[in-house]
């Protein structure tokens, strides 16, 4: 007779995000419920941040820091242990104010008087106070945003402490990048190896602490540790180490986008010492197959998707088997995540940008995969991005009410590699005949089906955001990288979007292969006029990584490149080197277009020459003079006007 289902705790290790739940946890506790298994969920990012950041954690804060020898302090460190009482006495009511447990005490904060300020405070200098001393953020806040005037200096705050954790105790520590790069692209373990032999700092034993708390509430007999990203690996396998240390016969399960994108060819014995298997892309039908197995109603070569270590040798086993359907993978559930407890941050004053940090969103997806599946610096050959398929409008609708009816909150963030307007015009529709209520945002491709009608419906049904690759922002390379859109079609898609009140952020690229200076140069004078004329209100600028699952890394003759070689290892495999004859200094231009960016979504710098942001880093060299014309987007945006009227 087949054993019961065993017990599943799935765990969010450090770090994800502080504001609201990272959604892995709760679309797998969802869907293995939904199948009739006893799933429950932990967030320990949270919970390692809520206790470090605490009364008792700054108390072992300042004792690690006392052990430090005077020569060796930082400044922030020595600060933190002169001004040690105020941090004691301020945290605690900090951190209820930014979960909305007390917003009286924002008057407190905004007198500058409360919490002691550090370093991270210096940062507010950049913005010009008064000629009558008052206040240098009124320009931001105004008279009456003293709520979010508070949010900002309490995120500072933290910041200034997160310095002092670094400095004094783990300088891997940050709160999102944690220990980021053991696993980055790694072709070796011996660094994650290294670290996790190495005697447990104050954050380790927090960590573990923690972990084992969880374990002793749930009692599961399978722990699932998801690891979205580079700088959550390290956290991950500390808390299987844990495990595994007092309770040998728990299964411990790794997944999660990182290993969907680096360990896809993995041999490394040693990440089998904590971890007993290893599945890769959607959990949903790995998971069912590895539950079968673990009650003796599977045999272990009919597991899905799966690496394991067998004989001292790792084993790929896949089985073949279809995945379930996205219709059917159940509506994600937060039970058991603390949802009153996440933290609003402030640490950007754009109010486009500040929306992954601020505020508690119920994250779904309104479709698996990505409908374009061609732009050639994406991972276009992984399953999460080739394998696409919509919820119809009904069962995505349901799933919103269901999870509004759980959780009382009416924000949602559709997390979609770009999520169709096909289906988005749908939704709307099902929402607005429901009479549902919502506000939500996420990510789509700005392509010309977003005409100002659709614009304006999705508005409607509550869309107060959007987001979406402008990239180079230079017509030759967005061809280049089959983008599907040019400079001009953003820019009526993304105005058609703000006319109907939707803030819009844009995912800006630079150094694409052929990419030069004047490329450079013109893409950031593109980007200025869209800011001028009101198409877009905040970007970010991220550097291309070639990656070995890109069209780029697959076929680099096509794209101009010649590939280094990939270091041989049998862990990490993901971003590539290449060669590029334009021998443009990228990082260099990096910093110019950052620091013209930041001051673009404040306000400043709009009507200026963008070569003055390039000065400082030729040193006095000749700035290229931009081949755009000034009033390029002005023009295009009148086309339009034209065309529709």
């Amino acid at each position: 007779m087949p054993a019961p289902t065993p017990r599943v705790l799935a765990l969010i290790p450090p770090m994800t995000q502080l504001n609201t739940p990272y959604p892995s946890t709760a679309y797998l506790t969802g869907f293995l419920r939904s199948r009739g298994v006893d799933a429950r969920q932990e967030d320990l990012a949270l919970a390692l941040v809520l206790h470090l950041f605490s009364r008792e954690g700054l108390s072992a804060l300042r004792d690690a820091a006392e052990v430090q020898p005077t020569a060796k302090r930082s400044a922030q460190v020595r600060h933190y242990l002169r001004e040690f009482p105020r941090y004691a006495a301020t945290v605690d009511p900090a951190i209820a104010f930014l979960q909305g447990r007390d917003a009286t005490l924002a008057h407190r904060i905004n007198t500058r008087q409360f919490l002691p300020e550090g370093g991270r405070f210096h940062s507010l200098k950049v913005y010009v106070a008064r000629e009558d001393g008052g206040d240098p953020l009124a320009w931001a806040f105004g008279a009456l945003g003293s709520a979010d005037r508070a949010r900002h200096l309490a995120t500072l705050y933290l910041d200034d402490i997160a310095d002092v954790l670094r400095d004094a105790v783990d300088d891997r520590f940050e709160f999102v990048r944690y220990a980021e790069k053991l696993a980055a692209s790694q072709p070796t373990f011996e660094p994650l190896a290294q670290a996790l032999a190495a005697a447990p700092n104050l954050v380790d034993r927090t960590l573990e602490a923690l972990a084992l708390e969880a374990i002793e509430r749930h009692a599961p007999e399978v722990v699932l540790l998801s690891v979205p990203f580079p700088g959550s690996v390290y956290a991950a396998l500390r808390i299987a180490q844990a495990v595994k240390r007092k309770h040998p016969r728990i299964v411990t399960v790794l997944g999660g986008g990182f290993v969907n994108t680096e360990l896809r060819t993995l041999r490394e014995p040693r990440v089998f010492d904590t971890i007993d298997y290893v599945m890769l892309d959607a959990g949903e039908r790995p998971l069912l197959a590895l539950l079968e197995h673990l009650q003796g109603r599977r045999s272990r070569e009919r597991l899905v998707r799966c690496f394991l270590r067998e004989d001292g040798k790792v084993r790929y086993v896949n089985f073949p088997e279809p995945d379930v359907p996205f219709d059917e993978t159940g509506t994600p559930t937060w039970d058991g995540l603390p949802l009153d407890r996440y933290l609003s941050l402030l640490d950007m004053l754009n109010p486009m940008h500040r929306l992954w940090n601020d505020g508690r969103w119920n994250k779904l997806t309104v479709a698996q995969g990505c409908y374009w599946k061609k732009c050639s610096f994406c991972d276009v050959s992984l399953d999460y991005i080739s394998r696409f398929e919509a919820a119809s409008a009904k069962v995505m609708v349901d799933r919103i009410e269901a999870v509004v009816a759980e959780t009382g909150e009416t924000g949602f963030h559709f997390v979609d590699e770009a999520a169709p307007p096909k289906a988005l015009k749908a939704l709307a529709a099902e929402l607005q005949a429901r009479g549902l209520s919502i506000s939500w945002w996420g990510n789509i491709r700005f392509e010309k089906t977003f005409t100002p009608d659709l614009c304006r419906q999705l508005a409607e049904s509550g869309c107060i955001a959007i987001s979406g690759g402008l990239e180079v922002a230079s017509d030759r390379l967005l061809k280049l990288m089959k983008k599907g859109v040019s400079v001009d079609q953003v820019a009526r898609v993304t105005r058609a979007f703000a006319d109907a009140g939707v803030l819009v952020h844009a995912y800006l690229m630079y150094g694409f292969p052929t990419q030069t200076v004047q490329d450079t140069v013109d893409a950031l004078e593109n980007v200025r006029q869209l800011f001028v004329n009101g198409c877009i209100h905040s970007g970010f600028f991220h550097r291309f990584t070639c990656t070995v699952h890109s069209p780029v890394g697959r076929n680099p003759q096509d794209y101009g490149v010649s590939l280094q070689p990939l270091p041989e290892g049998p862990f990490a495999r993901n971003d590539v080197g290449f060669s590029d004859a334009t021998g443009v200094d990228h990082d260099r231009l990096g910093h110019a277009l950052r620091k013209a960016l930041y001051n673009f979504m404040h306000g400043v710098g709009l009507e200026e020459d963008v070569r003055r942001w390039f000065e400082e880093e030729f040193e006095g060299a000749r700035v290229p003079r931009p081949t755009v014309g000034r009033r390029r987007i002005a023009a295009a945006l009148r086309t339009e006007t034209r065309r529709t009227g």
